[in-house]
């Protein structure tokens, strides 16, 4: 439920299934309201669309997910770019501007973020400095979630639902 606009339709596309907001919003409300779901899995990673998403009837993707015992998150990076002086190596943006969103979508309802690295395997790779930005990276994505408060139990569920 991570999926970025572009790779969900994408993945639309190859099936035949119109590249609407409609159609995602109906795909990951199938998705959320699956009987059972809480018995399968502990948390779901949303992406900025789906978080501000409601059901048909009007009920926000994210008290269905809460209600259901699930714990909600989000993706927050802006995607893995090519790292300059490093070809065929990857940097995850994103951390600029990054405490705004991480507070509104703490007042949403997320609780935890999730942040990636991406590091190729192969002859050579990765090289030193792509790992040193990627940790220098992920050092800096924790501590702006620890700044904003999100690895504290009482960040659950403060919406009334």
């Amino acid at each position: 439920m991570d999926e970025s606009t572009p790779t969900c339709d994408k993945r639309f596309a190859m099936l035949g299934i119109p590249q609407t907001l409609e159609a995602r919003r109906a795909y990951r409300e199938m998705i959320i309201t699956t009987p059972g779901l809480a018995e399968s899995i502990s948390g779901l990673i949303l992406y900025d669309e789906t978080i501000r998403q409601k059901k048909k009837d009007g009920t926000p993707f994210i008290k269905i997910i809460i209600d259901a015992g699930i714990i909600p998150g989000i993706k927050v990076d802006t995607g893995a770019k090519d790292m300059a002086g490093h070809p065929g190596e990857k940097i995850t943006e994103g951390l600029d501007g990054f405490a705004k969103p991480v507070d509104e979508y703490s007042q949403i309802g997320s609780s935890f973020c999730q942040w990636r690295a991406v590091i190729a395997l192969g002859e050579g790779l990765p090289s030193q400095g792509c790992i040193e930005a990627n940790a220098q990276s992920l050092a800096r994505y924790a501590a702006l979630c620890q700044e904003a408060g999100w690895f504290r139990s009482s960040n659950r569920n403060t919406h009334g639902w």
